[in-house]
């Protein structure tokens, strides 16, 4: 029998994120997308240094809107992929700009 390889370190910041996403799409009806309050409570958990420092307390409403491609009113993953994309984008230019003025 074939010993399974442990998962590499970006197979399992994938799986991380399903889980994650999992868990948050899967608190109402629909297991397969984030409803505006999943969303929020999402936000709220795994993103609150982000979410705290929002000075506007509309933001998560429009984050939500620029982020719902189809308008339906849910996150779907591919969405909320965006979302951790975009987010991931922004902390890398940031470690850039650091890195510039070592």
């Amino acid at each position: 029998k074939a010993k399974m390889s442990s998962p590499t370190e970006t197979e399992r910041c994938i799986e991380s994120l399903i889980a994650v996403f999992q868990r948050y799409a899967g608190k109402d009806s629909n297991s397969f997308t984030l409803s505006k309050t999943e969303f929020l409570t999402f936000m709220n958990t795994e993103l609150a240094a982000f979410t705290k420092n929002q000075k506007d307390p509309g933001v998560l409403d429009r984050m939500m809107k620029k982020l719902d491609l189809n308008s339906d009113g849910q996150l779907d993953f591919q969405e909320f992929l965006n979302l951790i994309g975009g987010l991931a984008l922004a902390c890398h230019d940031t470690f850039k700009r650091s890195q510039k003025f070592v």
